[in-house]
């Protein structure tokens, strides 16, 4: 521990743990600890696979005693869940052997490298056995229909690279069977990194995968699974539609391709295509946001999606054969996440979240609609969550005159007059302030009496593809001006306090918060920024080099000299002289997105203008903190940021 002075030894302290690397962070108080404490562990549940043959779940869930999510079986609704995984590092997902259950496959980096490996866990000893090779990163594509063999991609990681860094990234296809993980055989190599996802047709004969080319473009390619050819079939050959495609699913007969696409208007629909004949179908056109996800029945009987309407995605149903939409029954209150069939096509699993809670699994029976709820979140004893308020859309002008908007939780009445304000920007730069459970930040609202601000500034998702592209290359810097629109807004509601604001962001909403540091230090009380980028040329050099190219086509291209020029000039580490207003930095030194780096630059450069700077690090994490215990000290340390910058503690 480096910087952190001796607290006065009447007042008992909070130490952070060995992997923490602390810096000009005051001492933690026990009491604050203790008020914050039971904020600080609410447990919900998300859903990884059905078992084939028996009515029973795979769930992630961190347990009291672990520090990550962890793989769970649920037998039947309500019961105990049973154990599976017990690491140190989280499950990322997981699949049970698809045809009989033999074995469960899961996913897992280390210390937050994202250097995803893959597993074969024995559900019975409990044993897990690497079954790939760890100088790689690793996506597990999909099961083959008739035979237990597992389709995935690999790239390479950098630290196997000459110099440390690649100029060019292929991906690799593989099929192995877990049992016999070193008979894989190599499908095809692909030119670049942007491959992932996609579908195998149900005769194993050919995978569809995406090509990503940015948050706005995107191909479908057809890969046969023998030969290892491919061909792209959207765009169809010699068109020069630019849109975003997504293929999601082989229609049973092997006659079409289900695929997610904005090529007919602003938003993502879903679509068919017709092998035959290239003819597309438009299947939810009647719908004017963005369908955000898809889960096909395997017999092809029923297709349900989500619909994000305005960050609240609803359970949509179509009728496979017919593809018209059907109604569904009254389902849980909340915003849905994932959703899937069970391998009978008879039970959709699904998952929720509200204000009111953390994520939750229900299943629906699409024969007399009965739904049916496997998991109860984990509320600490006290909290009355039904009594947590739910967000409110607001709209603001920003300076051209586009209409933005955000997401506005407000305190408890018992809170009177203006309140302080913590506008909290999100990451991507296409990501999404969605509805759902604040979690720890509740102890803000609830406590604390701080109002929160979600914006969706230009360049966020589900807005239209049109809004989306509106902070790419250049325009990089008017997504910073929709926050000092919202400023502007703050200071016309009664009800906040446009003297006392904080700015925080993780990631991209990093680098947008140390950007409305620099540009609206006079207005703003402090900020705090998470793993953000502080400097687009050095975030580009530094970051992974899978990840490179599909971030040049968001931020622009470093090698060419006018956009370096520019992206200098715009870089927060270069108008560090401004950032005048105290300053929170939180990292992982294990980061392959935004490289620790990008934190430690800032850091010193503010410091040595003389601008008060906490700095926080964690050894054994990579793009956000995971383990409980670092993100626990990290959060008592953000609250005591908050009193001090916005309540004067």
């Amino acid at each position: 521990m480096a910087g952190c002075a001796s607290a006065p030894a009447t007042e008992a302290t909070v130490a952070p743990n060995a992997n923490l690397v602390v810096q000009g962070i005051p001492p933690i108080p026990q009491s604050l600890a203790e008020r914050v404490q039971r904020y600080n562990d609410f447990r919900g549940h998300g859903f990884a696979d059905w078992h084939p043959t028996r009515r029973e779940m795979l769930v992630l869930h961190r347990a009291e005693t672990d520090a990550t999510a962890q793989l769970w079986r649920a037998a039947a609704p309500g019961a105990a869940l049973e154990r599976l995984t017990a690491e140190p590092d989280p499950v990322a997902e997981a699949s049970w052997e698809p045809r009989e259950g033999r074995y469960i496959v899961f996913a897992r980096g280390r210390g937050g490298n994202e250097a995803t490996q893959l597993y074969r866990l024995d559900p019975a000893t409990r044993q897990a056995t690497l079954l790939t090779d760890p100088d790689q990163r690793h996506d597990p594509i999909g099961w083959l229909h008739g035979a237990s063999k597992l389709v995935y991609g690999a790239v390479p990681l950098d630290r196997t690279a000459d110099g440390g860094k690649r100029a060019a990234i292929d991906t690799t296809l593989w099929l192995m069977d877990p049992l016999s993980p070193e008979g894989r055989r190599q499908i095809a190599v692909l030119p670049g990194a942007g491959w992932f996802g996609g579908a195998i047709s149900h005769d194993d004969r050919t995978l569809a995968i995406t090509r990503y080319v940015s948050a706005t473009e995107s191909e479908a390619w057809l890969v046969d699974l023998a030969s290892g050819e491919r061909r792209r079939v959207l765009p169809a050959p010699g068109e020069t539609l630019k849109a975003s495609h997504f293929p999601v699913a082989f229609r049973p007969d092997g006659s079409g391709l289900l695929f997610l696409s904005d090529r007919a208007g602003e938003f993502r629909e879903l679509m068919l295509l017709s092998l035959a004949d290239g003819r597309i179908t438009r299947l939810t056109s009647q719908i004017p946001w963005d369908v955000s996800g898809v889960a096909p029945s395997e017999d092809g009987r029923w297709i349900a999606f989500q619909a994000n309407v305005e960050g609240r995605d609803e359970l949509r149903l179509l009728d496979g054969r017919t593809l018209k939409e059907l109604a569904l029954p009254p389902l849980p209150a909340g915003s849905i996440g994932s959703a899937a069939f069970d391998r009978r096509g008879d039970e959709l699993a699904f998952s929720t979240n509200s204000a009111q809670g953390p994520s939750r699994l229900h299943s629906l029976r699409l024969a007399g609609g009965a739904v049916a709820d496997w998991t109860t979140p984990h509320v600490p004893p006290g909290l009355d969550v039904s009594r947590f308020g739910e967000a409110e859309i607001v709209r603001w002008t920003s300076f051209d005159g586009r209409t933005i908007s955000g997401l506005l939780h407000r305190p408890p009445a018992r809170f009177s007059g203006p309140r302080p304000v913590l506008i909290q920007i999100h990451g991507g730069p296409e990501g999404q302030a969605t509805v759902g459970f604040m979690g720890r930040y509740n102890y803000l609202l609830q406590e604390l009496g701080v109002a929160i601000v979600q914006p969706n500034v230009r360049g966020s998702s589900g807005f239209g593809k049109t809004f989306l592209s509106l902070d790419d290359g250049y325009k990089r810097e008017d997504s910073v001006k929709d926050i000092g629109a919202l400023l502007d807004w703050i200071a016309t509601q009664p009800g906040l306090d446009a003297s006392r604001v904080l700015v925080a962001g993780g990631s991209y909403g990093g680098y947008m918060t140390l950007a409305s540091a620099v540009h609206y230090g006079e207005r703003i009380a402090g900020a705090v920024d998470d793993v953000g980028i502080s400097h687009f040329v050095t975030f580009l050099q530094n970051t992974e080099s899978y990840r490179r190219d599909l971030r040049r086509a968001e931020y622009g291209d470093e090698r060419d000299p006018a956009m370096r020029a520019f992206l200098d000039r715009i870089s927060p580490l270069t108008n560090a002289a401004m950032i005048r207003k105290p300053l929170f930095v939180v990292q992982g030194l294990n980061d392959p997105r935004v490289p620790y780096t990008e934190a430690e630059q800032i850091v010193a450069q503010v410091r040595a203008n003389g601008t008060p700077v906490w700095y926080l690090r964690a050894e054994n994490e990579g793009h956000g903190f995971q383990r409980k215990e670092n993100a626990d000290w990290r959060f008592y340390a953000f609250v005591r940021f908050a009193e001090q910058v916005l309540l004067g503690r």
